[in-house]
C-alpha cells in the first residue's frame, strides 16, 4: 500500500468514525429531545384534561346556578299566582256567603249556632251576639229560641258568638275567623306535579 492509499484509507476510517460517532451523537440528542417532547406532551395533555375538568364543573355550576334562579322566579311566579287566585276565590266565596245570608237557610243556621250554645252552656249565664248586618233578624231570633240575644259592636262577617263568663268560653260561630282560618290553609293544587 502506498502512502496515498494509506492516507485515504485513513481518510475513509476517520471520516466513517467521525459519521459513527456524529451520528451516535445525533441520536442522543434526538432521544432526548423525543424525551422532553413526551414530557411536554403528557403535561400538555393532563393541563388540557384538568382545564377541560375545570371547565366542565364551572360550566355545571353556572348552569345549577341558572336553574335553580330559573326555578326560584317560576316557584315565585307560582306563589303570586296561586295567592292572587286565592284572594280571588275567597272573594267569590265571600260574595256567595253574602247572598246565602239573606237566605231563610241562614236564619236556620244562626238558630242552630244559638241552640247548641245554650246546650254548650248547661243553664250559665251566657251573652249571645250576632253581626250587626243581622241586626233585622234579631227579633225573629229571640223570638224562635226564647234568648235575648245581644247586637256586637266588632263586624264578624255572620254566625254569633257566645260568651259564657262563669267559665271563661267563648262559643266562636263566626263567620270571621272561620274565613281567615280557611284562607290561611287552604292551598291550590294541580296537576302535573303542581301544588
Amino acid at each position: 500500500m502506498n502512502i496515498e492509499k494509506k492516507l485515504e484509507f485513513l481518510r475513509d476510517s476517520a471520516m466513517e468514525e467521525a459519521r459513527a460517532k456524529g451520528n451516535a451523537i445525533i441520536k442522543q440528542h434526538e432521544d432526548a429531545l423525543n424525551r422532553v417532547f413526551e414530557q411536554h406532551r403528557s403535561e400538555a395533555m393532563h393541563q388540557m384534561d384538568t382545564r377541560i375538568k375545570a371547565e366542565r364543573i364551572s360550566a355545571k355550576q353556572q348552569l345549577n346556578m341558572a336553574s335553580s334562579k330559573a326555578g326560584l322566579e317560576l316557584k315565585k311566579s307560582l306563589g303570586e299566582t296561586q295567592t292572587e287566585l286565592k284572594k280571588k276565590l275567597f272573594a267569590e266565596v265571600r260574595e256567595l256567603l253574602d247572598e246565602y245570608m239573606k237566605t231563610p237557610e241562614y236564619e236556620e243556621l244562626l238558630i242552630s249556632y244559638i241552640r247548641s250554645a245554650v246546650r254548650f252552656a248547661k243553664g250559665d249565664e251566657m251573652v249571645i251576639y250576632i253581626n250587626p248586618s243581622d241586626e233585622g233578624k234579631k227579633a225573629s231570633l229571640e223570638e224562635r229560641t226564647g234568648m235575648t240575644l245581644t247586637i256586637s259592636k266588632e263586624d264578624f262577617i255572620g254566625g254569633v258568638r257566645c260568651v259564657i263568663h262563669k267559665r271563661n268560653i267563648l262559643v266562636d260561630h263566626a263567620f270571621k275567623e272561620a274565613l281567615a282560618t280557611e284562607f290561611h290553609n287552604f292551598t291550590l293544587k294541580g296537576g302535573a306535579g303542581i301544588e
